[in-house]
């Protein structure tokens, strides 16, 4: 046994004799403070960007993306015109293959950019220029953006800078049927609720999990998971993007066995599956039920509106004090799509699928972005 291999091993026994699974939850870290410092620069070195365009590309950046992988560029054709794309080098072909999430994504990325914009006196005019994902000569061209001069709108930028995914501590209180009617309206009425124990939310809480554990036994899906985690300071500081052991919700003695003990590789091995499998199981089990949002169909148009409309329910929640939970891998599998399918109405098209709950005290965000100058092309 070598000195690496013995510290390893009795960090985790440590671990096991703590109590303190390799998994947990709660995690704050000043990592994202001291790499983010909350306050958008009021300079920029882009040409043709003016300081509010920094601004407000910097609050679309907070979007959740699968991954972390933040999957968007911008290019920028004069300071009041601009195109969002999708950046193929960030995309998740294994489990993302038709670009579904990266659409979704950029929807959300959208959303924030027009609120941004709103705040900052824009109004933003968008106009849809993809052909459909399905193509084979797809163009990473997704959106053209125009924005237009206007009074400033007295919106609360401080529910981008603060959301979060939260997945853990989710309280089993079902959701107020003030609260989903509010959610839906934002969802422009695509949005479902299913309460814990309903029919509907146990057999997506099952599927969540047979989901997970197909992807974990896909071999080319753990590499895909493992190439965008980040387990060191030093390589989070380098990419500014990925699975972080904050973002995993991972603390104490495990958050710095894997911060110094682990290589990237161990990501692919059986033990760290293994949580993450059990861990799924615990999550699944958690929360006052399940939401699912839909869309119209499924071209680029649609994804985009659905991944907007994600996010604005997703920053009411937040003021709600209602976690949300993307659970992915059951849309991301065709096992998983087809079940999910056949146990809603007939013509339902689910794009996300959301476990959620009341928190008792929201966490601060944890998860990285990558700054402006890192995701605009000239």
């Amino acid at each position: 046994m070598n000195r690496r291999h013995f510290l390893k091993t009795g960090a985790a026994a440590t671990a096991v004799l703590a109590g303190m699974p390799m998994l947990t939850t709660g995690c704050r870290t000043s990592l994202r403070t001291r790499l983010m410092d909350g306050q958008p620069s009021t300079e920029t070195k882009i040409p043709e960007m003016t300081a509010d365009g920094y601004r407000i590309l910097h609050y679309a950046s907070l979007a959740p993306s699968g991954h972390n992988s933040q999957p968007w560029f911008v290019r920028i054709k004069d300071p009041d015109h601009w195109i969002i794309g999708l950046d193929t080098d960030r995309r998740l072909p294994v489990v993302d293959g038709n670009n579904t999430e990266a659409l979704l994504s950029i929807g959300a990325f959208l959303e924030n950019l027009v609120q941004a914009a709103a705040a900052h006196g824009y109004r933003v005019h968008t106009t849809i220029i993809a052909k459909d994902r399905f193509d084979p000569d797809f163009n990473p061209d997704l959106v053209s953006i125009r924005l237009e001069k206007t009074q400033p709108e007295n919106m609360d930028l401080h529910r981008l800078t603060s959301r979060r995914t939260v997945k853990s501590h989710l309280s089993d209180r079902p959701l107020t049927p003030g609260d989903v009617s509010a959610l839906s309206r934002l969802a422009d009425g695509h949005l479902f609720y299913f309460p814990k124990n309903t029919t509907h939310a146990d057999h997506m809480a099952e599927q969540a999990v047979a989901n997970y554990i197909i992807q974990m036994k896909n071999r080319a899906a753990v590499q895909e998971m493992a190439k965008w985690t980040r387990l060191k300071d030093s390589t989070i500081k380098e990419h500014r993007d990925g699975l972080t052991p904050a973002g995993m919700e991972i603390q104490g003695l495990a958050s710095w066995y894997v911060k110094y003990l682990m290589d990237p590789e161990d990501v692919t091995g059986q033990t760290f599956i293994d949580k993450g499998i059990e861990k799924t199981q615990h999550q699944a089990k958690e929360g006052a039920g399940w939401l699912v949002i839909t869309g119209d169909g499924n071209s680029v148009a649609d994804l985009i509106a659905s991944g907007r409309r994600f996010q604005r329910m997703a920053l009411e929640a937040k003021n709600r004090m209602i976690a949300i939970h993307p659970m992915s891998q059951t849309l991301e599998e065709t096992s998983g799509r087809k079940s999910i399918t056949e146990n809603h109405s007939p013509g339902t098209i689910p794009h996300f699928m959301l476990r959620v709950g009341y928190l008792d005290k929201y966490p601060e965000p944890v998860s990285v972005r990558r700054p402006v100058e890192w995701f605009v092309r000239a």
